[in-house]
């Protein structure tokens, strides 16, 4: 049996088949140029290095409260291939210095490139040994600029990311899309999170009169209520998450936890399972 799919006849829009046996000669007889670089003859023609050209293993929403006194943050465990709840352990609250708490829905992979980031900087701070530390508005600052240069030069980031923390013992909360775009807000939802769990934060946080009103334990059991809904509604999130606490203590990342979920109602509903 022949193995090589490009000796079946099939029509080819591509110079190297789907399964990368062989790249395929021009007429001349050579190479074409893009399969040299596939084959590993090198970076020739001036073609740049690429990064995520669309997301593949990707993350759903975070979300993000402001209380008195402090921040805080939710983020489940989940990290979907496609449509496949992939990998069930990914930790997508990461601390960047002592009062700031990196939040990220999108692409895991370019997830990771911006911890290596903002790690990178902390260690050059550190080093610098000046006294000085970088507070979580500048931290923001700089990775806006990131976002926005990467977009800029049409080789975006497929993130949204939010950052939280205590700076003057005030709570900061902001976001930044892929395009660069940063805003400010007492509630902060992405992905699927700002048309299903946005809405009830600003209700909670209307009901009692502003963020200032509200204590860390209503934060909690208001964020609760919100990954219910979400586990509920969407379909790329699951009933395991973590919440960040930041405050003028510092930064508290939790183990991993659920809530308590009803679904006894699913059994009247026509078409839903046996």
């Amino acid at each position: 049996m022949d193995h090589f799919p490009t000796n079946w006849g099939n029509p080819r829009s591509e110079d190297v088949d789907s399964y990368n046996t062989y790249p395929v000669a021009s007429n001349s007889g050579t190479v074409p140029h893009s399969v040299r670089e596939i084959a590993g003859f090198g970076h020739a023609g001036g073609h740049p290095t690429s990064h995520t050209q669309q997301p593949v293993v990707t993350g759903t929403s975070v979300l993000g409260i402001k209380y008195k006194g402090g921040v805080m943050m939710a983020a489940d465990n989940l990290a979907s291939y496609g449509s496949l709840a992939r990998f069930r352990d990914v930790e997508r609250l990461h601390q960047v210095a002592d009062f700031t708490v990196l939040g990220a829905s999108g692409d895991m992979s370019d997830y990771q490139y911006v911890k290596h980031l903002l790690d990178s900087q902390m260690i050059k701070e550190y080093n610098a040994d000046d006294g000085h530390t970088l507070a979580t508005p500048n931290i923001y600052e700089y990775l806006w600029r990131v976002m926005y240069n990467r977009r800029s030069k049409m080789n975006p980031l497929w993130n949204t990311f939010v950052l939280g923390g205590v700076h003057k013992g005030e709570g900061f909360l902001g976001a930044i899309d892929l395009k660069g775009t940063p805003y400010q807000s007492p509630s902060i939802a992405t992905g699927f999170g700002s048309h299903l769990a946005q809405p009830i934060l600003r209700k909670e946080i209307e009901n009692r009169g502003g963020e200032e009103n509200i204590t860390e334990e209503d934060a909690t059991q208001i964020l609760k209520k919100c990954m219910k809904v979400l586990f509920y509604r969407d379909a790329r999130s699951m009933n395991k998450f973590q919440l960040a606490t930041i405050s003028a203590e510092g930064v508290k990342i939790s183990e991993p936890m659920s809530v308590e979920t009803e679904w006894a109602f699913a059994e009247k509903i026509r078409g839903y399972g046996a």
